[in-house]
């Protein structure tokens, strides 16, 4: 896959893609990582990126004209796929790991990160998808971008060490993760649960499923509606439901 970034501030992805999962994604040859700087489509002295909103009021806007010069740029070699291109917005499409599955399917991913009070409106005719964190404002959308693409690069195949691990995690089945554990067995009088020593896989497999169900149930039972669920874990949720509140 190949992730390239539009924006004022490039520098701001050095840390993030230089480190840890990342990094082994481009090492391996599984991610390539591009990041652009808008100013370099400027045409004054100042590089200016940014004007005074019409109309009035406060802060700065970006202008449209170096988004869609650096955009026509970017995406003018004939020999690379055209990206989907992602702006980041609070009046963007909710980000979640349905949406961060979708864009992993994509061969080239482009982002356009707006800063100060936002990008002039006529630029997200450029816009595929429009994608939102949460409701809350972020200072830039530098900072949006590197959740975004974090949680997409992790599903790309070869990416984890563990071949499954993307598939376990929170919210990839509809359910939070089950509660994990490693060494010591015992720690300041905290057990690990006996099931997880016992060798039984079956077991295991089960307990997890049900404190997934359980977890869920408590902290996020909007999830309910939409996960997969068999019939053994229907009777779970009903025996645990009625014991929570017996």
């Amino acid at each position: 896959m190949l992730i390239e970034t539009l924006s004022t501030f490039p520098n701001m992805y050095d840390s993030v893609m230089g480190t840890s999962i990342m990094k082994r994604a481009q090492d391996k040859g599984a991610l390539q990582f591009r990041a652009y700087d808008l100013r370099d489509w400027t045409h004054d002295r100042h590089r200016t990126t940014d004007d005074d909103p019409y109309g009035g009021g406060h802060g700065l806007v970006m202008k449209c004209e170096p988004i869609f010069e650096a955009y026509e740029a970017i995406t003018r070699d004939a020999a690379l796929p055209k990206p989907t291109t992602v702006f980041l917005s609070p009046c963007g499409r909710s980000f979640d790991d349905a949406l961060a599955t979708e864009l992993s399917q994509s061969e080239r991913l482009l982002f356009v990160c707006g800063h100060y009070e936002g990008i002039d409106e006529r630029a997200y005719a450029l816009a595929d998808v429009t994608v939102s964190l949460g409701d809350y404002v972020l200072t830039s959308g530098e900072l949006a971008s590197m959740v975004v693409i974090d949680a997409v690069v992790r599903k790309i195949p070869g990416v984890l060490g563990a071949e499954l691990g993307a598939v376990e995690e929170s919210f990839a089945g509809g359910l939070l993760e089950y509660p994990q554990y490693t060494r010591p067995a015992s720690f300041r009088g905290s057990c690990v649960p006996d099931v997880l020593l016992s060798g039984n896989h079956a077991a295991i497999a089960r307990w997890r499923r049900e404190q997934s169900l359980a977890r869920t149930a408590q902290l996020r039972p909007d999830l309910l509606r939409c996960a997969d669920l068999d019939e053994a874990d229907r009777r779970f949720l009903r025996n645990f439901l009625e014991s929570a509140h017996a």
